[in-house]
């Protein structure tokens, strides 16, 4: 994950991804093994990621405030084979982000993250 930045208007800024000594690695790594779901990535990924942090994130008119991308895949038709590079942005519940340090906000980050990958390649 790259050091988060914040924002003027309060949204907290990250890139997560993942890597090995070759490189990022696709989503495809991720997918299950009997094939990546029909739907994009972000689609399995995001509301894991989004309940794994449910309660330290701030709700605006009944919705979390989480934004979530990957970067466009090369091949449209190959929705699986873009990397896994995600930009997250994140409105922390102000009680949460006043009494929690930034590296533990930064872990819960890490850690939802961590349980969408697993999500991913799980069979659904």
């Amino acid at each position: 994950m790259t050091a988060p930045s914040a924002t003027d208007d309060g949204w907290w800024l990250a890139v997560l991804f993942v890597h090995d000594d070759d490189g990022i690695l696709e989503a495809g790594e991720f997918a299950p093994r009997s094939g990546p779901s029909p739907v994009p990535p972000l689609h399995v990924m995001g509301p894991v990621l989004a309940g794994a942090l449910s309660g330290l994130l701030l709700e605006e008119d009944g919705r979390q405030q989480l934004r979530l991308a990957l970067p466009a895949p090369a091949d449209e038709g190959r929705a699986w084979s873009q990397p896994l590079v995600l930009r997250m942005a994140v409105r922390w519940e102000p009680m949460r982000a006043a009494t929690m340090p930034s590296a533990e906000l930064a872990r819960a980050a890490l850690e939802a993250f961590r349980r969408s990958l697993v999500a991913a390649g799980s069979p659904g």
